[in-house]
């Protein structure tokens, strides 16, 4: 066997490679994912405690009404959109549109807007209605 070493690193490094609008997404989309679980708990919280009386309920609601509880469920409903967002995203890929380096980092920047503004419009919409 042959000990000759390569110039190429044996497997791919961060230091490689330049950061990217498309690699802070696709890290942003693994961390959304994550996030998912935490607030997917939380329901589960509430569904439990609107099932479990009036005093679990109360308690529960009294949480999710509190600034505390508003800012996570802003920041659930943020992660939500988000990951859906990157998931349309990736499903634009799959149908071989966007990849063109230009387009990829397009669609990079437009998630975490489009994310935004759908958190944005469904908690104004929820203030209107509710």
């Amino acid at each position: 066997m042959s000990e000759a070493k390569s110039a190429r690193p044996l497997s791919p490094h961060l230091s490689i490679y330049r950061f990217r609008p498309t690699m802070a997404m696709s890290i942003a989309h693994r961390i959304t994912g994550a996030g998912l679980y935490g607030g997917t708990i939380l329901l589960v919280w509430w569904l439990v405690a609107a099932a479990s009386g009036p005093e679990a309920f109360s308690w529960a609601s009294a949480f999710f009404g509190s600034w505390l509880g508003r800012l996570i469920l802003f920041l659930y409903t943020f992660t939500l959109m988000h990951h859906m967002a990157g998931g349309i995203r990736h499903l634009l890929w799959d149908t071989g549109h966007g990849l063109s380096r230009e387009d990829s980092t397009r669609l990079a920047l437009a998630t975490p807007a489009a994310a935004l503004a759908a958190t944005v419009l469904i908690w104004l919409a929820v203030a209107i209605i509710g």
